[in-house]
């Protein structure tokens, strides 16, 4: 069979691909983002204290940290199908015990959740670079847009999913199992496949990842992306609330950073792997997202649909960058996944540290200012990694 525009396989198995993942990607974020609507529900609930409540969003970023590393080398024994099956199987156990109504298993479901993440974000970019190595921008476009899509439905429609259901926080948060549930039967087939003696999951050297100053570059790159993205994510609602916005408003509002993303995640991608150096979409990165937060400083909720756009516009395209970084900058798909664990180990241990101190800094100031002066300086260093990460070379 001749090799076309995506890899040499059947019309009906290439479909199958890739509406497994688009219904996995459609995973990757709702159960998060569906949080911060109903944080102030759940902690009612609960009785949690404020850093509790924070732990809910911050612990699956832990998870991300802490697993990521671990992740190529379990799909490396296992082939990348089966992890990613076994791990919509967790997401959905660990939906279903994040509303059991205890506060120690909503912590646990947390962490599974989390750690059900952890794969998909890891290994989706070496997947796509395997499956689709003619189509990356294409393919890595749908899957960035699949997960930003469902992100910004679970944030908008989360308090009306609680109300509709008569389940307040359990159901705003509790439905998404259903669409992991789906995913778990869409990605059946794939699970199914017999592991091939697969070369594109042949060992990669950490330690000469770690000895390169471009995966380093790459690294903080998705951290610095990441830690706006949560902050933004764990404390928008809060912050709009404190500025005379309802519940519900904050609510969609926080969904228009998603909604923002989706067309940038696709084009971005496709743009970024026509382009042998990225520089120029890196500084359009952080000049937008410089404008959208300053728009928040000086002038609250004045322009608050214009602010919230352009911080999703830029941080789509951050994304889009961090991903295609995986793929643009390794010579196969088993360097992507190693630099893809490595940068998401070490990044998303540098993005859980920002919500705890976005939320730190309204405590010893009683204003908000600072925490975005703090996500403004975070820019600045996401341009200067940027640049580094986005000149045209490979890790060798």
């Amino acid at each position: 069979m001749e090799r076309t525009g995506f890899k040499a396989k059947t019309t009906v198995a290439t479909v199958l691909t890739i509406i497994g993942v688009i219904f996995l990607s459609a995973n990757l974020r709702a159960a998060i983002t569906s949080v911060g609507p109903v944080i102030k529900e759940i902690s009612d609930y609960l009785g949690l204290s404020n850093i509790q409540a924070g732990l809910v969003t911050t612990i699956p970023l832990l998870s991300f940290g802490l697993l990521s590393g671990f992740v190529p080398g379990v799909s490396r024994k296992l082939g990348m199908e089966k992890v990613l099956f076994f791990s919509l199987v967790l997401l959905t156990i660990g939906l279903c015990v994040r509303i059991s109504g205890s506060i120690y298993l909503l912590f646990a479901g947390a962490a599974l959740v989390g750690a059900a993440i952890t794969a998909g974000n890891v290994i989706m970019p070496a997947y796509i670079k395997k499956e689709f190595p003619a189509q990356v921008g294409l393919m890595t476009g749908i899957y960035s847009v699949a997960m930003n899509l469902t992100a910004a439905l679970a944030a908008g429609f989360s308090i009306a999913i609680g109300q509709r259901t008569d389940l307040g926080w359990k159901g705003s948060i509790g439905v998404w199992a259903i669409l992991a549930f789906v995913a778990v039967l869409v990605w059946l087939p794939q699970a199914l496949k017999k592991k091939q003696e697969d070369s594109v999951l042949a060992t990669v050297s950490n330690r000469s990842l770690f000895k390169s100053g471009l995966a380093w570059n790459i690294t903080i790159f998705m951290g610095l992306q990441s830690l706006m993205f949560y902050s933004i994510v764990a404390w928008l609602p809060a912050v709009l609330l404190s500025w005379g916005m309802t519940k519900e408003d904050a609510g969609w509002t926080l969904s228009y950073v998603q909604m923002a993303q989706l067309p940038v995640t696709f084009i971005g991608s496709v743009v970024a792997n026509k382009m042998k150096n990225q520089q120029p979409l890196v500084w359009i990165t952080g000049i937008i997202m410089m404008i959208g937060i300053l728009l928040l400083i000086l002038f609250k909720t004045q322009f608050i649909v214009l602010s919230v756009i352009l911080i999703g516009i830029a941080g789509g395209l951050a994304f889009s960058l961090a991903m295609m970084f995986f793929i643009l900058r390794t010579k196969n798909a088993a360097t992507a996944a190693g630099l893809s664990g490595m940068a998401q180990s070490f990044g998303y241990m540098l993005a859980a540290t920002g919500p705890p101190i976005f939320g730190m800094l309204h405590d010893f100031t009683d204003d908000w200012t600072i925490s975005f002066y703090f996500l403004l300086a975070g820019v600045v260093a996401l341009i200067y990694v940027g640049i580094n990460a986005s000149k045209n070379r490979v890790i060798e």
